[in-house]
C-alpha cells in the first residue's frame, strides 16, 4: 500500500470507529454545536471532535466548512486535519490551488514530535515527499527556490526511516541521474528502485525493469515494465507505456511472449519484481 493510501486509510478507520461510537452526526446536524452565529468555530470547540466534523462536512460536499473546520483543529494540535488542509491547498480541492500554502502546512508536519511506528507517522512521511517535491521543482512567486540537495534530504528521511516507497523512487532516481548531491549510482539506485518495486511503486518497478534490459536481462526487463504498466496510475501510463513499447520493439518474438507470461505470473502473485 502506498503511503498516500495509508494516510487516507488512518483517517478513515479513525473516524468511522468514531461514527460507531456515535460521536460523528451529518454535518446539517453538528454545525451549531461546531460554529458560532458569525460562522466562526466556537473557541471552547473540542479539536478532535472539529475534526470529525471536517470530514463529515468534507465528503457531504461542505468543504468551505471542512476547510474552516480542519484550520481550527490543525491549530489546536490536530496533524491529521493539517495534513488535510495541505492537500486541499496542493490540489485545489475546496480551495484556490496555493503550493506555497500547502508547503507551509506539509513543513508544519514534519516538525512535529512524531515517533516512528506512531499512527500519525503515515502524515509525517506523506508531508516529507511532498517537501521533496515541492523543493526540487521550487514554487514560482514565493520564497521557495529549487533546491535540489535540500529535496534529496527530505526523500532520504522519508526513504530510509518511514520505508516510503514515494521517496525511495525519487532516491532511486536521484541516484540514477546523481542529483541532489549524491555520487552517481546504477548500484544505489537499483536498490532504492527495487525496494520501492516490492511495495508496489509501479514507477519503480518499470524504472528497475528497463535497467534490467538495457543490462540484458530481456526477459524479466520486459516483465515488469509490462507488469508495472498494468499497475499504474493514469498519470504514469504514458511514460511507463512509452519505456514498454520502445524496448518491446527491440525485443525478439521469442522474449516478448515469454515476457508477457512472466508479467501475468507477477501481477497474478503480486510481485514487485
Amino acid at each position: 500500500m502506498r503511503t498516500f493510501d495509508a494516510v487516507r486509510t488512518t483517517i478513515l478507520s479513525a473516524l468511522v470507529a468514531a461514527a460507531t461510537l456515535g460521536t460523528v452526526g451529518g454535518a446539517s446536524a453538528f454545525d451549531d454545536k461546531v460554529f458560532d452565529d458569525k460562522g466562526e468555530v466556537k473557541a471552547e470547540s473540542n479539536p478532535w471532535a472539529v475534526f470529525q466534523f471536517g470530514f463529515t462536512a468534507y465528503k457531504s460536499g461542505h468543504k468551505d466548512q471542512a476547510v474552516e473546520a480542519y484550520r481550527y483543529a490543525a491549530e489546536n494540535g490536530q496533524i491529521g486535519a493539517t495534513w488535510k488542509l495541505a492537500r486541499m491547498y496542493a490540489e485545489g480541492d475546496g480551495v484556490p490551488r496555493n503550493d506555497f500554502e500547502a508547503f507551509k502546512f506539509f513543513n508544519e508536519i514534519v516538525e512535529q514530535d512524531v515517533e516512528v511506528g506512531s499512527p500519525e507517522e503515515s502524515y509525517v512521511s506523506d508531508a516529507l515527499v511532498a517537501l521533496g517535491g515541492y523543493l526540487k521543482r521550487g514554487i514560482p512567486d514565493s520564497p521557495v527556490r529549487a533546491d535540489t540537495v535540500a529535496a534529496q534530504e527530505y526523500y532520504m528521511r522519508a526513504a530510509a526511516t518511514y520505508r516510503n516507497p514515494n521517496a525511495q523512487f525519487e532516491m532511486g532516481k536521484m541516484f540514477l541521474k546523481g542529483e541532489g548531491g549524491v555520487k552517481a549510482s546504477v548500484r544505489q539506485a537499483g536498490r532504492w528502485f527495487q525496494l520501492a518495486a516490492e511495495k508496489g511503486h509501479a514507477g519503480a518497478q518499470a524504472t528497475l525493469g528497463n535497467m534490467l534490459f538495457q543490462s540484458g536481462k530481456v526477459v524479466r526487463g520486459l516483465a515488469m515494465m509490462t507488469a508495472a504498466l498494468e499497475r499504474a496510475a493514469p498519470a504514469d501510463q504514458p511514460w511507463i507505456r512509452n519505456m514498454q513499447e520502445e524496448a518491446f520493439a527491440l525485443a525478439a518474438e521469442a522474449d516478448r511472449r515469454t515476457a508477457i507470461a512472466l508479467a501475468q505470473d507477477i501481477l497474478t502473485k503480486g510481485e514487485g519484481g
